[in-house]
């Protein structure tokens, strides 16, 4: 059994935060280094491209694992990482060309292993919503990121409508832009991915 935590413990405790700026607080706020984020959203919104921006912008506080499970080594993600600049993070971004799950929990129980991990897709890891549950259990101390197909409005799959319940950081992408539904919410709340896109879908133009 837990220790009980008074509001004055609660309140004096440390928390590790990324120091987000600009939009990306604007969108986040400063969100905690652990925990799940999860992104969905219907293909053609913006999601990839989103993604990619965040890992930019996270690779600047610690390394990150990227677990391509749908594109994996293909050239159309060497391609994708080119025209967002991940080539200028370096050694920061390691690409794992579909690693499975187990093999990927393993990797991470690792001394000095990543502390961000980055899933593409929920649908493609085949985890129920136990085995989610004993991963971020097992990885308590790192960020776990999962992207998710969507079906309307909703992700794809009961066991990824429990993993976005239960995220700490839920971003819905729609129309270019990627919007906070979780716990970390900014003044704007939003995060306009590619600016003509947005404009033309929302009617800004």
């Amino acid at each position: 059994m837990g220790r009980a935590l008074t509001v004055k413990e609660i309140l004096n405790k440390k928390r590790q935060t990324f120091p987000f700026d600009g939009k990306w607080a604007a969108a986040f706020s400063q969100p905690e280094r652990t925990g799940v984020w999860f992104i969905w959203g219907r293909s053609g919104n913006g999601k990839t491209s989103f993604v990619l921006q965040l890992i930019r912008e996270l690779c600047k506080y610690d390394r990150v694992a990227f677990d391509s499970l749908e594109e994996g080594d293909s050239l159309s993600m060497r391609d994708k990482l080119v025209r967002h600049g991940l080539l200028e993070v370096g050694n920061r971004l390691h690409v794992l060309d579909g690693e499975p799950m187990d093999a990927l929990s393993e990797r991470l129980s690792r001394r000095k292993s990543y502390n961000i991990v980055v899933i593409d897709s929920f649908q493609y890891t085949q985890m129920t919503y136990k085995d989610y549950l004993h991963m971020k259990e097992q990885h308590k101390d790192k960020l776990l990121i999962f992207l998710s197909h969507a079906a309307g409005s909703s992700p794809r799959g009961s066991a990824a409508v429990g993993v976005m319940y239960d995220a700490t950081l839920k971003i819905w992408v729609e129309g270019y832009k990627a919007f906070s539904k979780g716990r970390f919410i900014g003044p704007a709340g939003e995060f306009t991915i590619w600016d003509e896109g947005a404009a033309r879908y929302w009617g800004t133009e």
